[in-house]
């Protein structure tokens, strides 16, 4: 075989077990649900995105869901729900082969800016271990796994691709479409996530090195910089832009002051790398502290880690310029993540390694490749391999976290028992399964950890309306409402209480009042329903019924009710319909059962009567 030929095959043999390798490291994830840590309200109880019609698109342009602008994701969502329903596995399978995708486009952005710096074999061999590095690194699992993280894998796509097309149209500048595929590229990025603004900044480190456009022989204001600089003025405008958009979108909620932002930040770029160079101890989220305190060891630790790095990487940037380019890189596309802006409950989170992961990826192949000076190219592999293989591993355990809501709420409580959010999430996951004992301990621990956390009492009046304590749930509830006055799951559950006391009117009201805040919230609308059956007044409240099933076509409590309302008015055979779909919907919902026994029964007799 010639050596043009063994080079041809090459170059579809490696990208292909950069593939391989990928998919078989994340095939858990086939098997993980939705989980109840924002896929609920992103998915589960919202059918607004659920489907590509003209009102789904509409939505998906012009809604800022979540503090996101993300309109490309929300299509592929909706592509989702034309294929799979509401099954998760394919949600699932969308986003790993995705994210098996950019590992692919990932090799081929490593191969060409090795290129650079290595020729033939080694080029190839040390772009695959970048890419896989970047590829099965546990670190990935969260955007993998967790499909509200879509639009990681999705930008993170468009992102690595934007970068390839610049390089190709850098091997062929006569070429221009290759130029208008970056910049396409790079705007589907920006609507798939915000975070893609960093792109700009990644292609100047490029072009500074290892393409050495710009900055040393070339000069930084020269005729041939300036138009390094006008070419990606236009990918700097649309970057400015998102920027501006992204802030509209966020709402961001009160700030750290200067010195903790510093503080923050500091402790997550070494957080970041800590983790990628030995990432154990991974969890769905590292909630920020109560108080933060910057003179605390760990923050100061990160202080200095930064200022050492970013030294390092300048005093080493001429004997070492692919190593300062790979820091510099990291840095940049951290840099929206490191909290400057406040995004969320987290201090640092997996999820927002995705981007700058390939600059660290090809810093270590870089690295690994030149102990080949000193040890043997087998040793030198066999290294590699054991890398990968142990990635690998820990990238399968990782996956199966994200099982289902308590598998990962459990997670989260042993990496870190002091989090609120995880002791009130746990909480809720177990009243869902009954164990209601259980579930206010852990509501009870939540207040104890951050007495300020509405959600928490809000849980706790759950649990002990559970156990027949209105009064007291009552409390929790008011508590909940004075800590977050717009809070609706707590003033429909306020209401739940006051109709069950026989305050069916105050009921409605709270009922309403949850609508006003989150129009989407079928279960109030259930509620306002039954409320106004206790009322006599069955007919009215149908149209509740409707509005419910509209918001979530799966609530079979919607259903249930709605057939309760049509058999006080004598319609048994629409009741049984009904409780049909009730049960359809939900097999163990004993009421409905019941209920189709007694409606069915009923009928008959109805119907003896007419015989009669």
């Amino acid at each position: 075989m010639t050596a043009t030929r063994r080079g041809r095959r090459a170059s579809v043999l490696v990208p292909a077990g950069v593939a391989l390798i990928t998919l078989v490291a994340f095939l858990p994830v086939l098997h993980d649900g939705f989980v109840a840590w924002d896929d609920d309200k992103n998915f589960v109880d919202n059918p607004l995105y659920r489907g590509l019609g003209p009102a789904q698109l509409h939505w998906m342009w012009t809604t800022f869901h979540m503090g996101h602008y993300v309109p490309l994701s929300w299509m592929t969502l909706g592509l989702d729900y034309e294929l799979w329903g509401m099954n998760p596995s394919g949600y699932h399978l969308t986003n790993l082969l995705l994210h098996t995708a950019s590992a692919v486009v990932v090799y081929f952005v490593a191969r060409r800016l090795m290129a650079e710096v290595l020729v033939g074999r080694g080029a190839r061999l040390t772009a695959a271990f970048a890419a896989l590095l970047f590829a099965v690194h546990p670190l990935r699992v969260e955007s993998v796994a967790w499909v509200t993280e879509r639009r990681d894998v999705l930008s993170g796509l468009f992102y690595f691709s934007s970068i390839l097309a610049y390089l190709r149209w850098r091997d062929a500048s006569s070429n221009r479409r290759w130029y208008v595929a970056a910049l396409a590229l790079f705007a589907a990025a920006l609507l798939s996530k915000a975070t893609s603004m960093t792109l700009p900044a990644v292609l100047l480190i490029i072009d500074v090195y290892p393409l050495r456009r710009i900055g040393g022989a070339v000069g930084w204001w020269s005729a041939a910089a300036r138009r390094v600089y006008a070419e990606l003025a236009p990918f700097a405008v649309l970057a400015a832009g998102t920027a501006a958009l992204s802030i509209v979108a966020l709402h961001p909620p009160a700030q750290l002051d200067f010195s903790q932002k510093l503080a923050v930040s500091a402790y997550s770029l070494l957080f970041y790398v800590w983790k990628t160079i030995a990432p154990t101890g991974l969890s769905p989220l590292y909630e920020m502290p109560q108080h933060v305190d910057a003179t605390a060891a760990r923050y100061v630790a990160g202080s200095v880690f930064t200022v050492a790095l970013v030294a390092a990487a300048w005093l080493t940037r001429r004997r070492w310029p692919g190593a300062s380019a790979c820091v510099a890189a990291f840095v940049v596309v951290t840099m929206p993540m490191l909290g400057v802006v406040q995004n969320g409950p987290q201090i640092s989170a997996d999820r927002y390694t995705y981007l700058a992961a390939p600059a660290l990826a090809m810093l270590a192949a870089g690295a690994l490749w030149s102990a080949v000076r000193f040890l043997s190219p087998q040793l030198v592999a066999t290294g590699g391999s054991i890398i990968v293989l142990a990635l690998s591993s820990l990238t399968w355990s990782q996956s199966t976290v994200w099982r289902d809501s308590k598998t990962l709420w459990s997670r989260v409580l042993d990496v870190d028992s002091t989090s609120s959010i995880a002791q009130s999430a746990m909480a809720n996951v177990l009243y869902r399964e009954n164990d209601v004992d259980a579930g206010i301990e852990h509501s009870r621990r939540a207040i104890e950890i951050a007495p300020g956390y509405a959600e928490a009492y809000n849980g706790l009046g759950v649990g002990l309306a559970r156990q027949g304590k209105d009064t007291d749930a009552i409390a929790q509830y008011e508590k909940a409402l004075e800590l977050k006055p717009v809070f609706d799951d707590a003033e429909n559950n306020l209401g739940i209480v006051l109709a069950r006391q026989g305050d069916v009117t105050a009921a409605i009201q709270h009922y309403e009042r949850a609508l006003e805040i989150n129009p989407g919230n079928s279960d109030a609308q259930v509620n306002w329903g039954n409320a106004l059956v206790r009322l006599n007044r069955p007919q009215d409240a149908i149209a509740h019924y409707e509005a419910a099933l509209r918001l979530r076509p799966e609530n079979a409590d919607a259903h249930h009710n709605w057939g309760v309302a049509l058999a006080r008015q004598g319609k048994f055979d629409e009741a049984i319909d009904h409780f049909r779909a009730a049960i359809a919907l939900d097999s163990a919902h004993v009421e409905a059962k019941e209920y189709l026994t007694r409606a069915t029964a009923l009928k008959r007799q109805q119907e003896e009567r007419l015989r009669r």
